[in-house]
């Protein structure tokens, strides 16, 4: 019996309970499968981003806390990094904050821009947190589902425009967005995206963009939603870089926006982390002004992971989603006489060794997203190489 006959966790989060991640990665190391489930690389990125860590670590840089915002360094360069590669211009010192990843970022801006009983519209299927940091700031999830298409050359899923302007109701506070989109590697277009902007401009909304893929897309262009007209004084951008120079554990994200939204959004995470990251700040400076071939090769070498596992995954029988973006793939187990991604994923391991996510998990939903299932190909060639083959099992 809980305290005073009450449950201990409070009705905001009583919905959420382990992560999928940690359940599915704890089959991996139970079964000895291959994990392609949580989205993390298995090797490091570049040695000199690493270097640059251990020199600040000996150096005494950052071993203490670091400055509220961020060290300047890091401000510094994340400025010069949205200048050199979309021509936005923000003020380190007034218009760019760091955190402790983008999990941090999107927790200390839904925390601070809404009020309780607000809407958040977020594009479904959407990342687990997504859910928990809107239910805590208090607000209101509302919906817009992507939706698969099969019809054209390439399987895709879809934003409808529509859908999105009809959900708009006065109690709308903000739009969660994310391009490039994880789990089903969407990158929204510039038509679509301005599209966002104009229905953002018309009713006065906010939006939260949730931009940490961004260099990894294949045959798209990216666009901040910020750089369309009158959408800098209302976004608040997330980057991070985790995902672009594969040292996730160092847990380095950062915000951008006008002086306002900046300026709010330090007030929530002051209250949360602090600060974090202290020597690694410093390496990630350095490693945001890594030459562009660095940022042409890893995409390249994404690409070709890309489409040697969704070629072994269409081998097994999968309807495979390409992604344009990201570093995950979405399937359809339908092909295979499957409809229940929990099922079949829990089922994988002893199988055929290998994990993957269900992604029926980023639904509200969950029966919209009951038959397809996410790869993560962020991993060795060698890796996708022995997946493939053993995924090759369904087929017979």
């Amino acid at each position: 019996m809980a305290p005073m006959g009450r449950p201990l966790l409070n009705r905001r989060l009583a919905a959420f309970g382990t992560t999928i991640f940690a359940e599915m990665s704890a089959l991996a190391v139970e079964t000895g499968s291959i994990n392609l489930g949580q989205g993390f690389p298995d090797s490091d990125g570049p040695e000199e981003v690493r270097e640059a860590a251990v020199r600040a670590l000996r150096d005494g840089r950052g071993n203490q806390y670091p400055p509220g915002p961020g060290v300047p360094e890091l401000r510094t360069a994340v400025a010069e990094h949205q200048r050199r590669w979309y021509g936005l211009s923000y003020d380190p010192d007034r218009e760019v904050l760091v955190t402790a990843g983008a999990t941090e970022a999107i927790a200390a801006s839904l925390l601070a821009l809404l009020e309780p009983g607000d809407e958040v519209i977020a594009l479904e299927p959407y990342y687990d947190s997504y859910a928990a940091c809107i239910a805590m700031a208090g607000g209101t999830r509302v919906p817009v589902t992507l939706r698969p298409d099969v019809t054209g050359p390439r399987p895709a899923f879809r934003l409808d425009l529509d859908e999105l302007r009809a959900t708009v109701t006065d109690r709308t506070r903000l739009i969660l967005l994310n391009t490039p989109h994880n789990p089903t590697g969407t990158v929204l277009t510039r038509e679509e995206l301005a599209a966002v902007a104009e229905l953002a401009a018309e009713r006065d909304l906010l939006v939260v963009t949730d931009e940490v893929y961004e260099h990894l897309v294949f045959g798209a262009e990216h666009t901040p939603l910020a750089s369309f007209p009158g959408m800098r004084e209302r976004t608040v951008t997330i980057g991070s870089a985790g995902k672009t120079f594969s040292f996730t554990g160092w847990k380095v994200g950062w915000v951008t926006g006008s002086p306002e939204l900046v300026a709010a959004v330090r007030s929530a995470k002051q209250f949360l982390t602090y600060v974090s990251s202290g020597p690694f700040q410093y390496a990630v400076a350095e490693a945001l002004r890594l030459p562009d071939s660095y940022f042409h090769t890893i995409r390249e070498d994404l690409l070709t992971k890309r489409d040697l596992l969704a070629g072994g995954l269409a081998d097994a029988g999968f309807t495979v989603f390409r992604p344009s973006g990201t570093y995950f793939i979405t399937t359809d187990i339908r092909p295979l006489g499957e409809t229940d991604g929990f099922a079949f994923c829990r089922a994988l391991p002893e199988r055929c060794g290998v994990v993957a996510i269900p992604n029926a998990v980023f639904y509200d939903h969950q029966d919209q997203g009951a038959p397809f299932v996410r790869f993560a190909f962020c991993k060795r060639e060698s890796v996708l190489e022995e997946a493939a083959t053993r995924l090759k099992s369904l087929a017979g």
